[in-house]
């Protein structure tokens, strides 16, 4: 009774397949074939058994009725009765096969989304606004979704259309011919109502993302616009936008709504149509009473599969507005070629090739620069973010298979979001939140009192983006999840920022005995952290001037002074 369950074929869709909203919205059908073929066949099967049951009905009326035959009219009843529970039994199956049908395609646009995120990788921010992402991911899924009933009803309805035509030639060609030019009719009725709602939604959906994205950028930085004084001026904005989209909605909810009734009220003119002119023919003797029922009947059962028609058009047009979003964001490409080489085979040096700094496999390394940008340059070519490519053992990183890079190569920023979940949660990421490990971790980043002092220490819920914690809190809780994950090489920009001199100290003396034998480069002027390091690279204007010990270098006046400024 549970309907097949056949695997969801997976991979992100060909150029093909992106090419328009259309093709995309085949491609999906064309994922679980057997689901949509299971789907189709019951659809068909239930409003082919629709139309059955008044042709059950008039054999009851003309057999049994008229000539007042108790016996058979108790017969046909059993056969009508037998008949109602097999189609009901179909549109129970059909339902539940059409359900997973239509969540295993919000499950795989939603996947899709957030695959293509992952492969945008650091390039998504500066591609697509925040706000168009979140609306793709959630709000363009359900239309897509709901689009999937054409592959169910809606082909059924087909399907079920022409059974009634069948049995209808049988009693009137007449009749026949009203039902089968009676539909295309109304679908021309239909036609402009679709037109315009593809143009409204198309116009709505487009704002829609622009104000989400507004909303994004004014919750992130609410405590910078106060700061400023510029919050009223942004939420006047946003205010203003919303309410033009608000009217949008309402012209699109307009649209709609004469579609929906359309879809209730033409099948009902067309019901009383077919029924006046059956009656008419009743009364001439043309037909029997038994085939005025059937007729009715048919009328009445095409309510059913028209209401669908006008239904799955309404549906499409939504999803082709969709689809379209969700394939140009699909068919972004990443900055990076396809990757052709393979990542070493075991611990390597990690060139830069614009500041010449090297990570060495196992030691502890800290840049000191005095231009915060070109520290940030350095960091984002060693994990790469930015060209020209870092090299890695030789080979160009991004050359090499991204699992393969991210798996071994960490960097740790402060920005880094701290997603909603238990503090064991957040510091395993995506590792088994063992306790030792976590423990171990938060030791490291020096955030065993921050544990402590919370209510349900490891089990303590933490909110999105851990606002209930102090900056100095949450850049500890950031380290101890980037120290939980054992990387290869893990770069930490400035990991100390928000923490005193004490807490520095046990942070940097933590970091050297968790990181034993792997590399850990970190970026900083403080005295308390490159006293610590294994090799001290002094960059200025965006080159490695100096490598050696912190004290060493100290001989330098232009290191010197930027030492001294750091730690004052």
């Amino acid at each position: 009774m549970g309907g097949p369950k056949p695997s969801i074929k997976t991979g992100m869709p060909g150029p093909g397949a992106l090419a328009g909203p259309a093709r995309f919205l085949w491609w999906l059908v064309g994922r679980q074939p057997a689901r949509v073929a299971a789907g189709a066949a019951l659809s068909s099967l239930w409003l082919v058994g629709l139309a059955v049951v008044p042709y059950l009905l008039s054999r009851a009326v003309d057999d049994g009725l008229r000539p007042g035959d108790f016996g058979a009219l108790l017969a046909w009843a059993g056969v009508l009765l037998g008949a109602l529970l097999l189609v009901e039994a179909v549109a129970t199956l059909r339902h539940r096969t059409m359900t997973r049908l239509r969540m295993a395609t919000s499950l795989m646009v939603a996947r899709l989304c957030v695959d293509q995120s992952t492969r945008l990788g650091g390039a998504l921010a500066g591609r697509v606004a925040a706000g168009e992402v979140a609306t793709v991911g959630m709000g363009d899924v359900q239309p897509i979704t709901r689009s999937m009933t054409a592959a169910g009803p809606g082909f059924g309805s087909v399907v079920g259309y022409l059974a009634v035509v069948v049995l209808m030639l049988d009693i009137s060609p007449v009749l026949a011919v009203v039902v089968l030019t009676g539909v295309p009719v109304l679908a021309l009725v239909v036609g402009p109502l679709l037109s315009r709602l593809h143009r409204v939604s198309s116009g709505y959906r487009e704002r829609e993302g622009q104000l989400t994205g507004r909303l994004v950028d004014l919750l992130s930085g609410l405590r910078v616009l106060t700061g400023l004084g510029g919050k009223q001026a942004y939420l006047d904005t946003y205010r203003r936008e919303s309410r033009a989209l608000r009217d949008g909605g309402y012209r699109v909810g307009a649209t709609a709504s004469w579609i929906e009734a359309v879809g209730v009220g033409l099948p009902a003119l067309f019901l009383a149509v077919v029924t006046w002119l059956a009656a008419r023919m009743a009364a001439a003797g043309e037909i029997t009473a038994g085939e005025l029922v059937a007729v009715y009947g048919y009328a009445a059962m095409l309510v059913v599969p028209v209401f669908f028609f006008i239904e799955c058009a309404g549906d499409i047009t939504r999803a082709l507005v969709a689809a379209r979003r969700v394939t140009a964001f699909l068919g972004l490409a990443p900055d990076r070629p396809a990757p052709t080489a393979t990542a070493p085979g075991g611990p390597a040096p990690l060139v830069d090739p614009v500041s010449g700094l090297v990570v060495e496999p196992g030691a502890f390394t800290v840049v000191a620069c005095a231009a915060p940008t070109d520290a940030l340059a350095v960091v984002d070519r060693l994990g790469r973010f930015a060209a020209p490519a870092a090299l890695w053992g030789g080979v160009e990183v991004d050359r090499v298979p991204d699992e393969d890079f991210r798996d071994r190569v960490l960097v740790a920023d402060n920005d880094a979001a701290l997603f909603t979940g238990t503090v064991r949660e957040v510091v395993a990421g995506r590792g088994a939140p063992g306790d030792e490990r976590v423990r171990a971790a938060v030791r490291a980043a020096a955030a065993s009192d921050v544990v402590d002092g919370l209510p349900a220490g490891l089990d303590t819920v933490l909110t999105a983006g851990g606002t209930t914690l102090s900056g100095g809190q949450r850049q500890r809780l950031r380290l101890a999840r980037a120290v939980c994950a054992e990387p290869e090489v893990l770069i930490a920009v400035d990991p100390t920022s928000a923490v005193d001199t004490h807490t520095e100290a046990l942070v940097v003396a933590g970091l050297r005995e968790a990181r034993a034998g792997l590399a850990t480069v970190l970026v900083s002027t403080s005295p308390v952290v490159l006293d610590q390091a294994d090799v001290v690279a002094h960059v200025v204007d965006g080159r490695v001037a100096a490598v050696g010990a912190h004290r060493d270098l100290l001989a330098d006046p232009g290191y010197r002074a930027l030492v001294t400024r750091g730690d004052g």
